[in-house]
């Protein structure tokens, strides 16, 4: 079974759901913080199912295809990486209503869902964990994790000792996934949320289950269920093994954000060094997945791409041009479109703000732009890539996505000058007449004896293509 052809024509949505939208206040926790306080590991701001079903139109109008939610099955933490019920959402969430609910409105739309998939390790309240805790070595469930001995001593200060936590942590127990019980319940989670009606998985450290049989097995689970449905795997580096058979469909292209912030922040080589690197990354993956790729420049693992480009509005339009002309399925953090801000984690999952004036619309109408622009520019979604040229002095770069000789063609300025830009497309084998249309703009621009000669501001980019 091959890659979803769905996923390389989609502009995904990454949503922490506590944190974008309160559609329901009956389901709020008694102690709710007010909407948009300061975001802290333990506090519930009220983000819930009905929260995104009454923000379809908003994102639908944003130009969004695809949703990407952080997890929302029951668990004790507002960020829910620590599972108690795999089966159940959780209720400060909203109910499965709801939740099928999302499903059909969603899907209505022409939106796909795609859950976040946590299965390396669960929470403590869990069911087998907790009866481990209970019986101890005389425990039914005393394979189903990694334990060093007794007492377990799950609770207090201080790093999991007597068992196997995920980065040592006391409150996310290690499954023994070696344990063909333990196998059999996540395949069954796997397959429970695809009957549901689920678009695919965006599986949480999946490096952490070292065993390519187990993720053949899930793979194997989930199409069987759903061909088309969507594995996306949480892989930091460039390593093609996990695009091998038996593994996922696309990663998290982490790499290329890395590689697109150390151009914006500049250097000595960060013109030739980007392209390099990127083209780098691309070539160490089949086509067909480099295209099932997720491209964020943002999420709930990161600073805001505002606070880590020194809140300059500029920079930010540059780095979504960049990725929206990338390879790949582009994603937004909730919240990047309207310029929200946040370091690390905890502070990089604040609320939506409900106050539009206080939006960056700017950045707001160039993400639908772009995203418009993605639906009608196949080049954008399918097309070969293709670098250009690279101008360490000038600080200036460009790139190009190509069907048939015809290109649309990128070109960026990442320096704080105006400069002056020159390109000819021949030169590169490209096919574009003798008119150009600056696509972000919507403005021609002529070439002069086949020279493309632009002048872009700082922080500047254009994305040009032949008039159709």
């Amino acid at each position: 079974m091959g890659v979803p052809g769905w996923v390389q024509d989609a502009v995904f949505y990454q949503i922490f759901p506590d944190r974008f939208a309160n559609g329901d206040p009956s389901n709020d926790p008694p102690n709710v913080q007010s909407w948009g306080s300061a975001p802290t590991t333990w506090g519930f701001q009220g983000g819930d199912i009905q929260g995104i079903i009454q923000r379809l139109d908003y994102l639908q109008d944003l130009g969004i295809t695809a949703l990407y939610l952080n997890p929302i099955f029951q668990a004790t933490s507002n960020h829910r990486y620590n599972t108690t019920d795999y089966f159940q959402i959780d209720p400060k969430l909203g109910r499965m209503s709801d939740f099928q609910q999302l499903l059909e409105r969603a899907h209505s739309r022409g939106m796909r869902i795609v859950l976040d998939g946590v299965f390396n390790h669960c929470g403590r309240g869990f069911f087998a964990f907790s009866d481990l805790m209970e019986n101890g070595q005389h425990s039914p469930y005393l394979d189903w994790f990694h334990v060093r001995r007794f007492p377990l001593e799950a609770y207090g200060s201080g790093a999991a000792e007597n068992y196997l936590g995920w980065w040592n942590l006391k409150s996310l127990p290690k499954f023994n996934t070696n344990n063909p019980e333990v196998r059999e319940y996540l395949l069954r989670v796997a397959r429970y949320w695809i009957a549901q009606g689920i678009d695919g998985w965006r599986l949480d450290v999946p490096n952490e289950i070292d065993d390519d049989s187990f993720w053949a097995e899930f793979g194997s689970a989930v199409k069987s269920a759903n061909p088309e449905a969507y594995l996306v795997g949480e892989i930091w580096d460039v390593n093609p093994r996990w695009v091998s058979p038996g593994h996922f469909d696309g990663l998290m292209n982490y790499p290329f954000r890395a590689a697109l912030l150390d151009l914006m922040n500049g250097g000595p080589q960060a013109a030739t060094g980007f392209g390099e690197r990127d083209e780098g990354i691309m070539r160490a993956y089949p086509w067909e997945n480099t295209l099932a790729h997720l491209v964020p420049i943002g999420t709930h693992d990161t600073e805001r791409i505002r606070t880590v480009l020194g809140r300059s509005k500029a920079k930010v339009r540059l780095a979504m041009l960049l990725q929206f002309a990338h390879p790949g399925a582009p994603c937004v953090y909730y919240g990047d479109e309207i310029g929200l801000e946040g370091g690390k984690d905890p502070a990089s999952r604040a609320a939506f703000p409900l106050d539009e004036a206080g939006w960056d619309q700017t950045t707001h109408r160039l993400v639908q732009k772009l995203a418009g622009l993605r639906r009608r520019l196949p080049q954008l979604r399918r097309g070969e890539y293709r670098r250009l040229v690279e101008d360490d002095q000038a600080g200036t770069c460009a790139f190009a996505r190509v069907i048939d000789a015809r290109p649309v063609m990128v070109a960026a300025n990442t320096t704080r000058s105006t400069k002056n830009f020159r390109l000819r497309p021949s030169d590169y084998g490209l096919e574009v007449g003798s008119i150009l249309v600056e696509a972000v703009e919507g403005r021609e621009v002529g070439l002069r004896d086949g020279e493309l000669e632009l002048k872009l501001p700082p922080y500047g980019g254009v994305l040009l293509h032949a008039p159709q």
